[in-house]
């Protein structure tokens, strides 16, 4: 797994003689060397820690002019020579040479780094045919080089300069057919393994098509030609390698004609290929080179018109990743899963209309290649992904990358704690203080890493607390508790390490060290308080190098060439403590030699036997007999992602799964009560998603179905690559990028982010099915008080009634067969689970709502009777949680008893002022009122007496407006209308009553109550104000001005009271709002009432406030009466 982190860095380069072509032609990195080749001049740079060129050949103008550009160029495997081939087809041998110099960097000299020269050792024109031929990429080996013309053959050439013609190649497969994907295949991630391919009549391909690219993998002994129109063949090849290059012979034809370049994984022996369409098709070279998937970002709403064609696929060093750069945008890498791991692209929505290649300039400023990519490398170690944009002479990007080799090769890596290593720090996700996950970058000692420079192997201990980081040599442990580094005090004894590996057993680090001396390997035990030769424990001398290794508890597993198994058993004399000298004494107990025609092993874990306790208590074994500690089987990933189980018994094995990244062994892992993953065997991720994995009581432990159940429902999304687990939460750690930008730099931050899923509800279901009653229930009391539990629930409930939903229907379908007991008591005995808990009542409504209304009688016969359930929860006041019942209890109890439920409801909301609850109330009460109501006669239906209170409720466009005669609006209403309007008229009462306003204006927002009506019909009843002082006083303690809702609630009242023209309300509210422009309105038709109100304020000591406005008042209406009298 690759997650790029940080800013890119600029490697600037140095300019040309003013080339024609734009475009850098070769670039490669091998040995820590970072060759470029522009079409003028070669440049020779430093590909470690620090970026420092080394280097540099500048052709002059003269030769430039004689000889051409730089067209074509290839680096010898051993970096000693370059070859170049200009535009005018003249061969270039360059030598590069080391001075002993070191170059000086910050006043220290670095290790490694010498200045070197380029220096030519031949030039000569190459003795083509044709004279207007062109030339594709030059692939070589150690002694010969090989390039493709456009007349369809190949051309040799040896290092020492021998030109050895051309040879013709046959583009057709000896088989007369290709391969090509079927029509059906599915993108990004999802397997068409097996499918069989589509066979392409020979005579489409024209014997005369161009080679553009070559791409050798010496290792498969295979040679692939790329042509022009788009075809690709696979060729053989001797093992002597391009020394005899009439022996390549064309084998198959792959693709269906746009393959634009291609790139082989040798080590996974899978072929990625880049088509026209901005597609990636991977293709399985051990399986008859059949199509796997293919990946793209169709689904992330980039089509080929915005990215174009894919213009170059670089895989990592260990095959897990490819990067893929695209012509016209950007760059992306995936896992070999189909996982996006990174991306240079700007994330768009589905949604959107504009494309992205139209959108303003200024919003793709600061994305990186936004130009279009035209060469990518990886570094020899996977830290850096180094990118030349498009039409660009002048610089490289280079992208950090952190990696997290799970459970690959020699290295342990314990699932609690997630780590992602890059060249010289560690990325650690936090989780002890809160649930939010976070991402601590953790920076390693600069005196160590200086030296030792890359970070090589990781591991964490079992119970992620201490942390072993080993670079080129020494090892050094960081304590996260106290955050504390531990290094070897003797930098002698540090440089004599070498480690090829790492594992935790215990308090004590294991260590394969590699001999330079002897060309040996041993295992160096280390206890974890002190890193000296004084306190080193055990030194065991191994065989030879290893391939795999694995520890549980006192047992150590190394795995040799070609599938050579021996397990030690180590046993410690003695405390573990920096005072006394404990010694550690280790004994072969089981060597295995397995003969398989397999690919290698990339990972071995053992299994621990997953035995109940009362079967342990049963047999009376303790603890310290060694048949219980020794596992006797191990899990196997090999290298195709294939996953067995191996039998160390008898040495049988047995095929799992396939298209497998990574695993987990999680049982016996974890010896904490809270461990909520005490049940699984293990886990594991591929293209499927992320799969678990559950032990099996049957008889026969290789029989298919009763050997291990398949959870096929947890899948990860394709933008979150699985990192690991929390036991205690019940949640798989996940890492997926994010881009921060910011105006001060060019490029944007890339920020790997953490991501939680719970696997909660897979294992609840587990135990439920396994009757395992009280198990479940503790594995969810521990859970509880997680903020993912509620949800886990709804999840775990919803998927066993869908299973239920889908068995019936089967049963329909088979009336032969009868109904399942087993299988249909699943649903009430996860009911009986959940009734445990307070979340009960919400999970079940909210699974009723998820799913189709004619099964949920299904599920309430389980869960209960919905009105028992509605009862529960208004008598604990869930008023929300009981309203979510009304539509159930509609549905399967009938109307009648919804509208009495309902009514009941939004009597107790109204009472605590739940006025949106109520509002929604009082829709449905009205819409099952109106449905009543279709029954009645059409006369019935037309004559509500309140347009605006029922035109809220669906009403509103086909009727007519009635009378406001209050004797007519009851008469012609339904009993049922008539309650709900009842109860508001009530509830509006007792509020007018108490003058509590702004619990009106709620209310009256919330229900959409019709004001108006009602004030006109209670202007002398509640709505009434006995004098003006006392109101004014009154309501403006209700309504405080200072506070800017309740001025937004009384501009409301002052609206209605207003269209009522209720003049009481209206002085009052108007004087509190100062909205003089209101009284003056009232007051120039009525002086009686300004005086009377003049008055009024005046006398009173508490109303001082409003002389100002009293004042503007007084002179508005002089200035009337003066115009008047004029």
């Amino acid at each position: 797994m690759y997650m790029a982190y940080g800013w890119p860095q600029v490697i600037p380069l140095e300019q040309g003689l003013c080339p024609s072509s734009q475009k850098i032609i070769y670039f490669k990195v091998i040995n820590g060397l970072l060759l470029v080749v522009s079409p003028s001049h070669l440049e020779l740079w430093s590909s470690s820690q620090h970026k420092v060129r080394l280097g540099k050949f500048m052709r002059d103008s003269d030769s430039l002019q004689r000889e051409g550009e730089n067209l074509q160029a290839v680096w010898s495997p051993d970096a000693k020579l370059i070859a170049v081939l200009t535009s005018s087809f003249y061969l270039h041998l360059f030598k590069v040479q080391f001075s002993e110099k070191k170059i000086q960097f910050g006043g220290k000299q670095l290790s490694g780094l010498f200045l070197a020269s380029i220096s030519p050792l031949l030039s000569e024109q190459v003795p083509f045919a044709e004279k207007d031929v062109t030339v594709s990429n030059i692939v070589s080996d150690s002694k010969h080089m090989l390039l493709g013309l456009s007349n369809g053959s190949l051309y040799s050439i040896s290092w020492k300069g021998e030109f050895y013609g051309t040879f013709e190649l046959d583009p057709f497969p000896r088989d007369g057919c290709e391969i090509a994907p079927s029509s059906h295949s599915i993108d990004n991630g999802v397997a068409s393994k097996g499918v069989p391919g589509t066979v392409i009549a020979n005579h489409c391909v024209s014997k005369k098509s161009a080679i553009i690219q070559l791409e050798l993998c010496f290792p498969l002994r295979l040679l692939f030609v790329l042509y022009s129109d788009g075809q690709l063949v696979s060729c053989s090849m001797s093992k002597k390698g391009l020394k005899h290059a009439e022996s390549i012979k064309a084998e198959k034809r792959l693709g269906i004609g746009d393959a634009v370049c291609t790139s082989v994984a040798s080590e996974q022996q899978i072929l990625a290929v880049g088509t026209k369409r901005g597609v990636v098709e991977l293709y399985d070279l051990a399986e008859s080179a059949s199509l796997i998937r293919s990946v793209s970002l169709y689904d992330w709403g980039y089509s080929m018109e915005d990215t174009g064609p894919v213009s170059c696929i670089a895989w990592t060093p260990d095959n897990s990743a490819f990067a893929v750069g695209w012509k016209l945008r950007g760059l992306t890498v995936w896992s070999i899963s189909g996982c996006r791991l990174m991306s240079t692209i700007r994330q768009i929505g589905l949604s959107s209309v504009s494309s992205p290649m139209v959108k303003p300039v200024n919003e793709c400023k600061y994305e990186p290649l936004m130009g279009g990519t035209s060469l990518m490398q990886w570094d020899e170690y996977g830290y850096r992904l180094y990118a030349i944009e498009e039409r660009s002479l002048e610089r490289i990007l280079g992208f950090s990358f952190g990696k997290c080799c799970l459970n690959r090769g020699v290295s342990g890596m314990t699932y609690v704690r997630q780590v992602i290593y890059g060249d010289d720090r560690l990325l650690v996700v936090q989780s002890e203080d809160t649930d939010e996950l976070k991402m601590l970058h953790l920076n390693l000692p600069v005196s160590y890493i200086s030296q030792n420079w890359p970070v090589q192997h990781v591991a964490a201990s079992k119970d992620g607390m201490y942390l072993a980081v080993a670079g080129l040599h020494g090892l050094i442990i960081y304590d996260i508790r106290f955050k504390k580094w531990r290094v070897f005090g003797d930098i002698t004894q540090e440089q004599k390490i070498q480690c090829k590996g790492l594992l935790w057993m215990g308090k004590i680090v294991v260590v394969c060290n590699y001999v330079d001396s002897t060309n040996t390997y041993e295992l160096l035990f280390y206890p974890r308080y002190h890193l000296d030769q004084s306190s080193l424990l055990c030194r065991k001398p191994l065989l030879a190098k290893p391939m795999v290794m694995d520890v549980y508890q006192d047992y150590i597993l190394v795995t040799y060439r070609p599938f050579d198994v021996h397990i030690f058993h180590v046993k410690i004399f003695g405390e573990l403590t920096p005072f006394t000298t404990p010694n550690l004494q280790l004994s072969t107990v089981r060597e295995l030699s397995i003969m398989t025609a397999k690919t290698h092993p990339a990972a071995m874990r053992f299994v621990p036997d997953q035995l109940p306790r009362e079967r342990i208590s049963d047999n009376h074994l303790t603890n310290s007999d060694p048949l219980l500690k020794e596992p006797a089987r191990c899990l196997i990933l090999r290298v195709n992602g294939e996953l067995s189980l191996l039998d160390l018994d008898d040495g049988r094995e047995r095929e799992l799964t396939d298209s497998v990244e990574l695993f987990w062994v999680t049982c016996g892992q974890s010896e904490e009560k809270a461990n909520l993953i005490e049940e699984v065997s293990w886990l594991d991720y591929g293209h499927r998603g992320m799969q678990v994995w559950y032990p099996s009581l049957g008889v026969d432990p290789f029989k298919q179905e009763d050997f291990l159940q398949l959870d096929p429902e947890l899948e990860f999304d394709r933008e979150v690559y699985p990192l690991g687990l929390l036991p205690n939460a019940g949640v798989v750690v996940g890492v997926s990028q994010r881009m921060s930008f910011s105006a001060c730099t060019e490029f944007p931050c890339f920020e790997p982010t953490p991501q939680a899923q719970t696997i909660l509800h897979c294992l609840l279901r587990h135990l439920i099915q396994r009757d395992k009653r009280e198990e479940a229930l503790r594995l969810a009391q521990l859970s509880a008080e997680k903020p993912h539990f509620s949800h886990c629930m709804e999840w775990l409930l919803f998927t066993v009634f869908e299973a239920d939903i889908s068995r019936q229907s089967a049963n329909k379908n088979q009336s032969s067969v009868p109904k399942n007991a087993k299988n249909s008591s699943l649903l009430e005995k996860t009911c009986d689970l959940l009734r445990n808990f307070p979340e009960y009542f919400d999970v079940v409504v909210s699974v009723a709502r998820k799913t189709d209304g004619r099964h949920w009688a299904d599920l309430f016969s389980a869960a209960g009777r919905s009105t028992e359930l509605f009862e529960e929860c208004f008598q604990r006041r869930w008023y929300r949680t009981a309203a979510c019942y009304i539509l159930v209890i509609a549905k399967l109890e009938g109307p009648a008893v919804s509208q009495y439920c309902a009514l009941r409801l939004l009597q107790a909301t109204l009472d605590e002022s739940l006025y949106e609850l109520a509002g929604e109330l009082v829709r449905f009460l009205l819409r099952s009122g109106r449905e009543y109501e279709q029954a009645s006669t059409d006369s019935d239906r037309q004559a509500p007496s309140s347009p605006r209170f029922l035109g809220y409720f669906g009403f509103r466009s086909s009727y007519r407006k009635p009378s406001l005669d209050k004797s007519t609006s009851f008469k012609e209403q339904n009993a049922h209308v008539a309650s709900v309007k009842n109860i508001l008229e009530s509830h509006a009462s007792y509020l007018m009553s108490g003058k509590e306003l702004s619990k009106l204006v709620a209310f009256v927002k919330g229900t959409q109550f019709d004001l108006v009506e009602y004030l006109q019909r209670e202007r002398h009843g509640c709505a009434r104000l006995e004098n003006f002082a006392s109101g004014l006083e009154l309501i403006g303690q209700k309504l405080q001005m200072s506070i800017l809702q309740s001025r937004f609630d009384a501009e409301f009242l002052l609206a209605h009271m207003c269209s009522v023209k209720f003049k009481e309300w209206i002085v009052v509210l108007a004087t509190l709002l100062r909205r003089s422009e209101v009284l003056f309105d009232l007051f120039q038709h009525d002086m009686r009432l300004w005086k009377a109100y003049s008055i009024t304020l005046q006398s009173h000591p508490a109303f001082t406030e409003y002389h100002d406005l009293l004042g503007d008042l007084e002179e508005q209406l002089s200035s009337i009466g003066t115009s008047d009298e004029k």
